[in-house]
């Protein structure tokens, strides 16, 4: 049991304003496996109070000063990294082996990447009888998810702090373990009292004061696209910067020349990683209405192959759902695909054979969807891939393109010339080209409903950055 019963504020553990409690539960057993805060206005008041203070002294340190501050901070997360990937492969469900790399490593390379992309950035220019300045934003809430929670906290932090900010981190209540492994880091690495503090809780509570509170400049919000409308609500009253990294409802597309087999395996893989539990997922693949039924027969193949079990097992290769709600929503809509006509071609909504404890749902595959059934509309978040036809070129961008949503895309064919020319006409803030892989010093955010504003890299320095014009005679 894991007992965390005080908020990091202004430098130091300080206990909440209350008594209430937030139990962490583990999505394999489902037992409660840690307790934290169940912080509130009060609390989050005293951080904000916190980082205000600070402002002043952490805007004016030097570029190298914050660079060298980062890069300690990457070095202690460095040192943590199975700490922190066992917490989350219990927590959110993502098997071990792949929670140490994806949530714990590379969160650290993250924090140790703003050395550099800080050092580069230029601050001050000469606009003809102007000198321009970027300057710090100000006081940052910074509102994180459970299905990536340390790597999305370090998206937010990292650049925040590396301009010259001051933060206010609340995780999500889910997930919230790591946030405090984060706050240990920020101690050892010398992080000035008050720059970052980290606040515990629920979002209509803790949340919303901190979105609402007058204090703070910048709000960088990652969550589902509902929630992400109701902070950039509350942020309009005091006319906040607002960042929102929200929902999604990702195409992949095979073209007629690709090695399908190779496509089909690379997309369905995507789509089930962390159980489906990443707003980035390819959860519509769409292929050439000749190759529809080969390739419904590769995508159940393939999710045949996945080993589901308790993620501290080495043999498992897909974990459970992060908590008890979220496995029933995902269930439910397995149920409503099949009413609505879909084709059930692997996986179901009955509880996979021999887990009869923790929040699993078996790897599903529908083939014949129509885009405009609600498994080809909403997002599932969770193991459920949704195979649809398509008539030529034109048409497949066409479905791609028809979605509230526009977050990740990607192109498969042997012409890598034609898979570029199809991934300019998405309308996405990220598209994958033959399964090019992730980088992590490039802009990442996206089109329509699936927000605005981007992180990593030096483009996720603009967002905590201001622009001033320095008018000279």
């Amino acid at each position: 049991m894991i007992v965390r019963d005080a908020l990091f504020i202004d430098g130091t553990w300080r206990r909440p304003d209350g008594e209430a409690t937030i139990e962490v539960v583990n999505a394999a057993t489902e037992e409660v496996m840690g307790v934290v805060p169940d912080g509130g206005p009060a609390d989050v008041g005293r951080a904000v109070a916190a980082a205000r203070a600070a402002f002043d002294g952490w805007s004016r340190a030097t570029v190298e000063e914050r660079a060298k501050t980062v890069e300690r901070l990457g070095e202690a997360l460095s040192a943590r990294v199975p700490e922190v990937g066992a917490l989350v492969a219990q927590e959110v469900g993502m098997p071990i082996t792949m929670a140490t790399v994806i949530q714990a490593a590379l969160p650290a390379m993250v924090m140790g990447s703003y050395a550099s992309s800080v050092r580069e950035m230029a601050f001050e220019e000469r606009v003809g009888s102007s000198v321009v300045l970027r300057e710090a934003a100000g006081v940052v809430a910074a509102i994180t998810p459970w299905n990536y929670p340390l790597h999305q906290a370090v998206a937010k932090v990292a650049p925040a702090l590396a301009a010259g900010c001051t933060v206010v981190l609340k995780p999500s209540e889910v997930a919230p373990l790591s946030a405090f492994v984060l706050a240990e880091a920020a101690e050892e690495a010398g992080l000035p009292a008050g720059v970052l503090n980290v606040v515990t809780g629920r979002g209509p509570a803790a949340g919303e004061a901190l979105v609402a509170h007058p204090e703070v400049d910048v709000v960088s919000f990652t969550g589902s696209t509902p929630a992400g409308r109701r902070v950039a609500a509350l942020a309009a009253s005091t006319i906040k910067r607002v960042t929102l990294e929200l929902s999604g409802k990702s195409p992949s597309i095979v073209l007629d020349d690709a090695d399908l087999a190779d496509a089909v395996n690379s997309a369905v893989r995507q789509c089930m990683l962390n159980s489906g539990q990443t707003c980035i997922a390819w959860t519509r693949l769409l292929v050439p209405r000749h190759l529809h039924d080969q390739a419904a027969e590769l995508a159940a193949e393939v999710v045949a192959g996945y080993v589901l079990g308790d993620p501290m097992g080495p043999s498992t290769t897909l974990g459970p759902l992060a908590f008890g709600g979220h496995r029933d929503r995902v269930r439910a809509a397995i149920v409503a695909a099949v009413d609505e006509g879909a084709t059930l071609v692997a996986g179901g909504p009955a509880a996979p054979e021999g887990l009869d404890r923790g929040y699993f749902v078996r790897p599903t595959v529908f083939a014949g969807v129509d885009n405009t059934m609600t498994v080809a509309r909403e997002e599932v978040f969770g193991p459920v891939l949704a195979i649809l036809p398509y008539d030529g070129e034109d048409d497949a961008v066409r479905l791609a393109n028809d979605s509230i949503y526009g977050l990740s895309a990607g192109v498969f064919s042997a012409d890598r010339e034609r898979a570029l020319r199809v991934a300019r006409r998405l309308r996405a803030g990220q598209v994958d080209v033959n399964g090019g892989g992730f980088n992590l010093m490039a802009p990442f955010g996206g089109y329509k409903q699936s927000g605005y504003g981007r992180e990593l890299g030096r483009h996720g320095l603009d967002t905590y950055l201001e622009t001033k014009s320095l008018q000279l005679p």
